[in-house]
This record gives C-alpha cells, structure tokens and sequence, in this order.
C-alpha cells in the first residue's frame, strides 16, 4: 500500500465510484475516462476556492485546455472508489497549470498522475489575462508527488 497524501486547503479531493459504463471489453476503465475525471476535479477544485467556470464565463473569460499530459500507473475497475486529488502547480497571467493524482479511496494506490495547462481566452477567442482578484484565489501548491 501506498502512503496516502493528505488533503491541504491548497489540495481539493474528489471522490466517487467508477462506472460501469466507463469500463472496456477488459473490465478496467477506459483510458479517456480519466480525461473526463480530471475536468470534473479541476471545475470542484476551482469551485471550493471560490472560481466558478459558470462566474469566468459571465465575466468573458474562458479556460481552454492547451496542455495535456498523464501518466498511468495502474488500472481502476468497476465500482473501484477513487478519490482525485487536485491542486494549481503554476500561474501566469495568462495561463493556470493544474496538478492531478488519481488514487484507488480504499487502498491510496496511485492509479495515474496528470497535469494539464489551461489558456485564458475572452468570449472571442483571443488572449486574455486573469483577472487578478481571481489569481489571488489561486494559490500555488508545490506537487505532492512527482508527475
């Protein structure tokens, strides 16, 4: 068993129960499942600080993946309850890098590390910069595992 990582106010943790739709032929979660996990941990994560992706848009602001990159480690099943643990690793003024571990809740094996950077565009697509009351609700964290 893996040493579990504690939750920080920095660190948001999700938690639910893997699907039997997002299995494959072989019983383990499809690959691009993990995607949609970490989109859904990411919105939590900006809505527990205080950003909310439904305020960014009312106010022009967009976030556009730009940046993608995961690593698994092992497989999660049917009915596995997994926990993700999501933190900002890196802001400019226009871009917000975010940090993921995936971990099985029961036995805190760490299934996939990932790490995404997400451009800010305005309604129009073109760059835009974060404003900065939203940044200051953004706080840094260092990664808590090697990604």
């Amino acid at each position: 068993m893996e040493e579990r990582m504690e939750a920080t106010p920095d660190i948001s943790v999700t938690e639910w129960r893997v699907n039997y739709s997002e299995t494959d032929q072989m019983g383990v979660v499809y690959h691009a499942c993990y995607l949609v996990w970490l989109d859904r941990a990411r919105t939590e994560h900006l809505r527990r600080t205080g950003v909310s992706y439904a305020e960014l848009e009312r106010r022009g602001i967009r976030l556009l993946v730009g940046e993608l990159t995961i690593r698994y480690r092992q497989s999660a099943r049917y009915d596995d309850r997994i926990t993700i643990r999501c933190w900002v690793r890196e802001r400019a003024s226009r871009r917000i890098g975010f940090g993921y571990v995936v971990e099985h809740a029961d036995t805190g094996r760490i299934l996939a590390t990932a790490s995404t950077s997400l451009m800010v565009i305005d309604a129009n697509s073109r760059w835009a910069r974060l404003p900065a009351e939203v940044a200051e609700l953004l706080p840094i964290s260092a990664d808590p595992v090697r990604l």
